[in-house]
């Protein structure tokens, strides 16, 4: 079936076409940390290339809102802000980027200990939820913005910089998938893989300094519920950054049968092989490698 999704899917079939294609259009995807947004930009500086953010359009159409009354409940428990924000004397928004998402992120939250930051279980899975339907809402929204940055912007190249979490919302192995069928039809899928080495070093990296994540519903609730039996804690209890340093590396490997599926609509590109790209013409000449060995 992979060869048939991979034949169905790409919509530049052979290196020449790619180069001699007036709209240049792919979307990268792969784990968080190997080079995605890296290349977007570099793409984007070039000044031919439209750069579309998935975890941006996110954190700005879709959850926004959500995101600002976060921060404005927290700041009602504070008298002084509280009045200031009851008389419309100060305005409270997130300012969210292509190259800080820490917004985002911070709404997400963790589940565990609430003196430690932590979110109640269920609280923590409605946001995960609503990440879901943002997800979904802003990697269909891609053909809306090719679209828009040819155009209204007159751009002829297209990015779509994927957040690490779209193979969770999406099912690569159903031909008819809805989401997968939208982006096959209208960019070149690239699955930017990372070797053994980079995942040991995410793995280091999120130890580091734990972030919030999107997962699957059934793959979290068993996570939660095996590491509630494993250190015998209540849901109180939990430390946040231990809970999700514990799910981390198990989260990759979850993850990486389904990127590897992904890439059976597109090419794939090495990790290495993008961490050399500083200019768009290193990018076309990679992509029509990709192309070539595909």
């Amino acid at each position: 079936m992979g060869q048939a999704i991979k034949g169905l899917g790409m919509i530049y079939k052979s290196p020449s076409e790619w180069r001699d294609a007036p709209q240049k259009k792919v979307l990268l995807f792969g784990m968080s940390g190997l080079g995605k947004t890296h290349v977007s930009n570099t793409l984007r500086d070039s000044g031919d290339w439209f750069h579309y953010s998935i975890d941006y359009r996110i954190g700005t159409r879709y959850m926004g809102e959500h995101i600002a009354d976060n921060a404005k409940a927290e700041a009602m428990k504070v008298p002084f802000l509280r009045e200031l924000l009851m008389t419309d004397s100060i305005y409270i928004g997130s300012n969210i980027t292509f190259n800080n998402l820490a917004p985002l992120s911070t709404y997400l939250g963790k589940p565990g200990n609430s003196e430690k930051g932590g979110l109640p279980f269920d609280e923590y899975m409605r946001r995960q939820d609503q990440h879901r339907i943002a997800e979904e809402a802003a990697l269909l929204d891609t053909v809306h913005f090719i679209d828009r940055a040819h155009d209204l912007y007159g751009y002829d190249h297209f990015v779509c910089d994927s957040g690490g979490s779209i193979c969770e919302v999406v099912d690569p192995e159903n031909p008819d998938d809805p989401i997968m069928s939208a982006l096959a039809a209208n960019t070149l899928l690239v699955w930017i893989k990372g070797s053994d080495a980079h995942t040991e070093e995410l793995i280091r990296r999120f130890d580091r300094a734990p972030k919030p994540m999107y997962y699957q519903p059934e793959f979290l609730h068993a996570r939660w519920s095996e590491y509630l039996s494993m250190t015998g804690q209540s849901e109180a209890e939990v430390d946040p950054n231990a809970f999700v340093r514990w799910t981390y590396a198990q989260a990759l490997a979850h993850r990486q049968p389904r990127y590897e599926a992904m890439a059976k609509w597109g090419v794939t590109v090495c990790a290495e092989e993008v961490a050399g790209v500083k200019t768009a013409e290193d990018f076309e000449t990679l992509i029509a490698t990709a192309l070539e060995r595909s």
